[in-house]
């Protein structure tokens, strides 16, 4: 099977690759994922995975591997909900998602090094959440899930007695959607030895 580098820090992420018995190496993309803050927040979430494999590339070190990048950005209202900077600002989010339907929008984007070439897939999932009271809100907060994390919370945690409907895929929502990935993986050839 041929190398994949994964260009995310997150757990998640490295976890699925796991579960699909991926062979894999976490190698962060350090970007400044503000310079994007000016395009339409549909637009972010690929122009961030591709960014993120652009950057491994130009480290020189894995041009022979197949680079994995993916990001994930919370849509509410027409503007987006990236990853909150503190507690007031995660309170927030999740004081505007209350009651209401966002749109959770991943990409994955996938270096193939036989063809030099960046693919991409793109999903999104549309989620409902209950009203929220201060105190669930203050609380939910308090855990500390919210670090890190799109439109301040993450559905494969606590978050989850939040969400009265899901409608799209629940991978998505959680960061990496696995039929996209699976996707883009068997068309770039990369379960085909190498």
């Amino acid at each position: 099977m041929n190398k994949l580098i994964c260009a995310s820090k997150s757990a998640y992420r490295q976890n699925i690759l796991k579960s699909l018995q991926i062979q894999f190496q976490a190698v962060a993309a350090d970007i400044d994922e503000s310079v994007f803050d000016t395009l339409a927040p549909e637009e972010r979430p690929l122009k961030l995975a591709q960014k993120k494999v652009e950057q491994i590339l130009l480290q020189n070190t894995f041009t022979n591997n197949y680079i994995l990048g993916a990001d994930t950005l919370i849509v509410h209202n027409g503007k987006a909900l990236g990853k909150p900077k503190n507690q007031d600002e995660a309170k927030q989010y999740l004081k505007s998602l209350s009651g209401s339907t966002h749109h959770v929008i991943s990409a994955v984007c996938l270096y193939n090094p036989h063809s030099s070439k960046i693919d991409a897939r793109t999903c999104k999932t549309a989620v409902s959440f209950a009203e929220l009271s201060e105190s669930e809100i203050d609380s939910y907060v308090a855990t500390g899930e919210w670090v890190g994390a799109a439109g301040a919370y993450r559905i494969q945690g606590r978050a989850e007695i939040f969400i009265t409907k899901i409608e799209g895929s629940y991978s998505c929502v959680a960061g990496l959607p696995i039929f996209e990935l699976y996707d883009i993986l068997k068309e770039q050839k990369f379960f085909e030895k190498s």
